[in-house]
């Protein structure tokens, strides 16, 4: 399990390599593919039950 400190680690190296500028560009960009792997899936799920 991750902890608190460590997500905040993380976090701030991100905002280091990428920049403030750039975090709500990323933060979009995986949203959008998130949810287009969770859509894709539930596309298997519905053919492999048909």
């Amino acid at each position: 399990m991750i902890s608190m400190p460590e997500i905040l680690v993380v976090l701030f190296i991100i905002l280091l390599l990428f920049g403030p500028k750039k975090l709500p560009e990323l933060a979009r960009s995986i949203g959008e593919s998130v949810k287009s792997y969770r859509e894709g899936m539930a596309g298997k799920k519905s053919k492999v039950r048909d």
